[in-house]
Protein backbone atom coordinates (compact mmCIF):
# COMPACT_ATOMS: atom_id res chain seq x y z
CA UNK A 1 0.00 0.00 0.00
CA UNK A 2 1.43 3.00 -1.40
CA UNK A 3 1.53 6.40 1.11
CA UNK A 4 -1.59 5.51 3.03
CA UNK A 5 -3.36 8.70 4.54
CA UNK A 6 -2.32 9.43 8.20
CA UNK A 7 -4.17 12.16 9.95
CA UNK A 8 -3.88 12.79 13.88
CA UNK A 9 -6.49 14.93 15.42
CA UNK A 10 -6.00 15.77 19.83
CA UNK A 11 -9.36 16.51 21.08
CA UNK A 12 -7.61 18.15 24.96
CA UNK A 13 -10.44 18.38 27.54
CA UNK A 14 -9.24 19.85 31.14
CA UNK A 15 -11.47 19.58 34.03
CA UNK A 16 -10.60 22.54 37.04
CA UNK A 17 -11.65 20.06 40.17
CA UNK A 18 -10.52 22.91 42.66
CA UNK A 19 -14.11 21.64 44.62
CA UNK A 20 -12.14 18.25 45.13
CA UNK A 21 -10.42 16.66 47.95
CA UNK A 22 -7.11 16.20 45.79
CA UNK A 23 -5.99 19.71 46.93
CA UNK A 24 -7.03 21.16 43.62
CA UNK A 25 -5.62 19.06 41.47
CA UNK A 26 -6.17 19.08 37.88
CA UNK A 27 -7.75 16.25 36.17
CA UNK A 28 -6.52 15.86 32.33
CA UNK A 29 -8.27 13.90 29.73
CA UNK A 30 -6.78 13.67 26.23
CA UNK A 31 -7.95 11.65 23.19
CA UNK A 32 -6.30 11.33 20.27
CA UNK A 33 -7.79 10.26 17.07
CA UNK A 34 -5.67 8.36 14.31
CA UNK A 35 -7.69 8.07 10.98
CA UNK A 36 -5.51 5.74 8.21
CA UNK A 37 -6.80 4.78 4.68
CA UNK A 38 -6.98 1.11 4.43
CA UNK A 39 -7.85 1.02 0.56
CA UNK A 40 -9.71 2.73 -2.04
CA UNK A 41 -13.06 2.42 0.39
CA UNK A 42 -12.20 1.27 3.36
CA UNK A 43 -10.42 3.84 6.48
CA UNK A 44 -9.87 2.94 9.83
CA UNK A 45 -9.24 5.39 12.84
CA UNK A 46 -7.82 4.22 16.21
CA UNK A 47 -9.05 6.42 19.39
CA UNK A 48 -7.20 6.73 22.53
CA UNK A 49 -8.00 7.91 25.70
CA UNK A 50 -6.03 8.99 28.13
CA UNK A 51 -6.96 10.17 31.84
CA UNK A 52 -4.21 11.68 33.82
CA UNK A 53 -5.11 12.75 37.12
CA UNK A 54 -1.87 13.04 39.54
CA UNK A 55 0.41 10.50 39.27
CA UNK A 56 -2.44 8.02 37.90
CA UNK A 57 -2.42 7.19 34.09
CA UNK A 58 -4.98 5.06 32.98
CA UNK A 59 -5.71 4.60 28.92
CA UNK A 60 -8.11 3.12 26.63
CA UNK A 61 -8.15 2.63 22.61
CA UNK A 62 -11.53 1.72 20.49
CA UNK A 63 -11.10 0.87 16.64
CA UNK A 64 -13.55 1.91 13.71
CA UNK A 65 -13.41 0.70 10.74
CA UNK A 66 -15.77 1.48 7.75
CA UNK A 67 -16.41 3.92 4.15
CA UNK A 68 -15.09 7.01 5.12
CA UNK A 69 -18.71 8.26 5.09
CA UNK A 70 -19.08 5.64 7.88
CA UNK A 71 -16.35 6.28 10.24
CA UNK A 72 -16.70 10.00 9.89
CA UNK A 73 -19.86 9.38 11.42
CA UNK A 74 -18.93 7.49 14.09
CA UNK A 75 -16.44 10.20 15.32
CA UNK A 76 -18.39 13.06 14.94
CA UNK A 77 -20.72 11.23 17.13
CA UNK A 78 -17.89 10.12 19.79
CA UNK A 79 -16.88 13.61 19.86
CA UNK A 80 -20.59 15.28 20.47
CA UNK A 81 -20.90 12.79 23.56
CA UNK A 82 -17.45 13.33 24.54
CA UNK A 83 -17.97 17.42 24.78
CA UNK A 84 -21.33 16.62 26.44
CA UNK A 85 -19.84 14.36 29.17
CA UNK A 86 -17.55 17.49 29.56
CA UNK A 87 -20.30 19.96 29.94
CA UNK A 88 -21.61 17.97 32.27
CA UNK A 89 -18.78 16.98 34.38
CA UNK A 90 -18.25 21.45 34.74
CA UNK A 91 -21.66 21.95 35.96
CA UNK A 92 -21.08 18.95 38.40
CA UNK A 93 -17.87 20.67 39.86
CA UNK A 94 -19.60 24.02 40.21
CA UNK A 95 -19.81 25.77 36.42
CA UNK A 96 -16.66 27.56 37.34
CA UNK A 97 -15.65 29.98 35.36
CA UNK A 98 -12.09 28.34 33.90
CA UNK A 99 -13.05 25.36 35.50
CA UNK A 100 -12.65 23.51 31.74
CA UNK A 101 -10.55 24.13 28.65
CA UNK A 102 -11.64 22.84 25.39
CA UNK A 103 -8.27 22.97 22.72
CA UNK A 104 -8.47 21.17 19.51
CA UNK A 105 -5.14 20.14 17.86
CA UNK A 106 -4.96 18.55 14.15
CA UNK A 107 -1.81 17.69 13.34
CA UNK A 108 -0.41 16.12 9.90
CA UNK A 109 2.22 15.62 7.39
CA UNK A 110 3.48 17.46 4.52
CA UNK A 111 4.51 15.38 1.33
CA UNK A 112 7.20 16.43 -1.31
CA UNK A 113 5.74 18.03 -4.23
CA UNK A 114 7.39 19.25 -7.92
CA UNK A 115 10.43 16.73 -7.70
CA UNK A 116 11.42 18.02 -4.78
CA UNK A 117 12.20 16.33 -1.13
CA UNK A 118 10.59 18.92 1.37
CA UNK A 119 8.92 17.66 3.80
CA UNK A 120 7.27 18.03 7.34
CA UNK A 121 5.02 18.63 10.48
CA UNK A 122 2.43 21.13 10.37
CA UNK A 123 0.10 21.06 13.85
CA UNK A 124 -2.76 23.60 13.86
CA UNK A 125 -4.41 24.17 17.46
CA UNK A 126 -7.29 26.30 17.91
CA UNK A 127 -8.07 28.03 21.97
CA UNK A 128 -9.76 30.60 23.45
CA UNK A 129 -10.84 31.54 19.65
CA UNK A 130 -7.70 31.49 18.36
CA UNK A 131 -5.83 28.79 15.87
CA UNK A 132 -2.37 28.71 15.72
CA UNK A 133 -0.38 27.56 12.71
CA UNK A 134 3.04 25.74 13.49
CA UNK A 135 4.90 24.23 10.95
CA UNK A 136 8.40 22.70 11.01
CA UNK A 137 9.55 21.78 7.52
CA UNK A 138 13.09 20.26 5.98
CA UNK A 139 14.62 19.88 2.59
CA UNK A 140 14.64 23.28 1.73
CA UNK A 141 17.15 25.52 0.03
CA UNK A 142 18.31 28.18 2.35
CA UNK A 143 16.66 31.19 2.56
CA UNK A 144 12.91 32.30 2.41
CA UNK A 145 9.93 30.42 1.00
CA UNK A 146 6.49 31.65 1.25
CA UNK A 147 3.67 29.28 2.83
CA UNK A 148 0.03 29.71 1.56
CA UNK A 149 -3.53 28.29 2.91
CA UNK A 150 -4.72 26.90 -0.62
CA UNK A 151 -8.72 26.11 -2.04
CA UNK A 152 -9.14 22.02 -1.76
CA UNK A 153 -7.39 19.52 0.65
CA UNK A 154 -6.55 17.85 -2.23
CA UNK A 155 -2.58 16.83 -2.93
CA UNK A 156 -2.55 14.62 -5.30
CA UNK A 157 -1.45 16.29 -8.38
CA UNK A 158 2.31 15.96 -8.36
CA UNK A 159 3.04 20.03 -9.10
CA UNK A 160 0.41 20.64 -6.01
CA UNK A 161 -1.90 22.65 -8.39
CA UNK A 162 -4.95 20.53 -7.26
CA UNK A 163 -5.26 22.67 -4.25
CA UNK A 164 -6.33 25.35 -6.28
CA UNK A 165 -5.51 29.01 -5.66
CA UNK A 166 -5.03 30.73 -2.39
CA UNK A 167 -7.94 30.52 0.02
CA UNK A 168 -9.91 34.02 -0.55
CA UNK A 169 -13.15 33.34 1.02
CA UNK A 170 -13.56 37.44 1.40
CA UNK A 171 -12.78 37.74 -2.47
CA UNK A 172 -9.52 40.25 -1.49
CA UNK A 173 -6.52 41.01 -3.68
CA UNK A 174 -3.32 38.90 -2.63
CA UNK A 175 -1.23 40.84 -0.07
CA UNK A 176 0.47 41.00 3.07
CA UNK A 177 -1.71 39.88 6.11
CA UNK A 178 -3.59 42.92 8.14
CA UNK A 179 -2.37 45.13 4.70
CA UNK A 180 -5.02 47.88 4.66
CA UNK A 181 -5.31 47.63 0.61
CA UNK A 182 -6.68 43.89 1.45
CA UNK A 183 -5.23 39.94 1.62
CA UNK A 184 -6.16 36.55 1.50
CA UNK A 185 -7.56 34.63 4.30
CA UNK A 186 -4.76 32.33 3.41
CA UNK A 187 -1.52 34.70 3.17
CA UNK A 188 0.22 33.73 5.78
CA UNK A 189 3.67 35.59 4.34
CA UNK A 190 7.45 33.80 4.39
CA UNK A 191 9.52 31.67 6.36
CA UNK A 192 13.26 31.03 6.47
CA UNK A 193 15.07 27.79 6.30
CA UNK A 194 18.52 27.87 7.37
CA UNK A 195 21.42 26.22 6.05
CA UNK A 196 20.80 22.54 6.88
CA UNK A 197 17.34 23.09 5.35
CA UNK A 198 14.93 23.54 8.00
CA UNK A 199 12.59 26.17 8.70
CA UNK A 200 10.29 26.64 11.15
CA UNK A 201 6.94 29.16 11.33
CA UNK A 202 4.33 30.05 14.25
CA UNK A 203 1.55 31.52 12.79
CA UNK A 204 -1.55 32.67 15.11
CA UNK A 205 -4.74 34.28 14.36
CA UNK A 206 -8.85 34.99 15.36
CA UNK A 207 -9.70 34.74 11.37
CA UNK A 208 -9.79 31.21 11.39
CA UNK A 209 -11.23 28.50 13.06
CA UNK A 210 -11.43 24.43 13.10
CA UNK A 211 -14.80 22.80 11.85
CA UNK A 212 -16.98 25.89 13.01
CA UNK A 213 -20.00 27.14 11.25
CA UNK A 214 -18.32 29.92 9.27
CA UNK A 215 -17.10 29.45 6.02
CA UNK A 216 -14.82 32.93 6.02
CA UNK A 217 -12.99 31.60 8.95
CA UNK A 218 -13.20 27.77 8.50
CA UNK A 219 -10.02 26.18 7.57
CA UNK A 220 -10.90 22.51 7.14
CA UNK A 221 -10.99 20.76 3.54
CA UNK A 222 -8.18 23.35 2.93
CA UNK A 223 -4.46 22.76 2.02
CA UNK A 224 -1.34 24.40 3.33
CA UNK A 225 1.41 24.29 0.68
CA UNK A 226 4.75 25.68 0.87
CA UNK A 227 6.24 27.42 -1.90
CA UNK A 228 9.99 27.21 -3.51
CA UNK A 229 10.13 30.75 -3.71
CA UNK A 230 9.98 34.29 -1.76
CA UNK A 231 6.11 35.52 -1.96
CA UNK A 232 6.68 39.14 -2.76
CA UNK A 233 3.35 40.40 -1.00
CA UNK A 234 1.59 42.30 -3.80
CA UNK A 235 2.20 40.34 -7.64
CA UNK A 236 -1.60 39.18 -8.11
CA UNK A 237 -3.23 36.71 -7.38
CA UNK A 238 -0.52 35.25 -5.46
CA UNK A 239 2.97 36.66 -4.77
CA UNK A 240 4.52 34.97 -7.56
CA UNK A 241 6.29 32.68 -4.97
CA UNK A 242 7.24 29.81 -7.22
CA UNK A 243 6.50 26.07 -7.00
CA UNK A 244 4.54 24.19 -4.80
CA UNK A 245 7.36 22.15 -3.67
CA UNK A 246 4.83 20.48 -0.37
CA UNK A 247 1.40 20.10 0.58
CA UNK A 248 -1.22 18.83 2.94
CA UNK A 249 -4.76 18.67 3.21
CA UNK A 250 -6.40 19.76 6.61
CA UNK A 251 -8.94 17.16 6.76
CA UNK A 252 -10.62 15.94 10.14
Amino acid sequence: MKNPLSILIVLFIFFGLTSCKQGGQKAQKEISIEKKKLNDSLVKATITTTVKNGKEVTEEVKIIEGTPEEVNTALEKFKKETLMTASEAHEQHGGQKGAMETVKKLQFSLSAKSSSTTSGMVTLTEKAGKVTLEAHINGLTPGQHAIHLHEKADCSSSDGKSTGGHWNPTFEPHGAWGSENGFHRGDIGNFNADETGHGMITFTTDLWCLGCDDPVKNILEKAVIVHQGVDDLSSQPSGAAGARISCAGIIQ
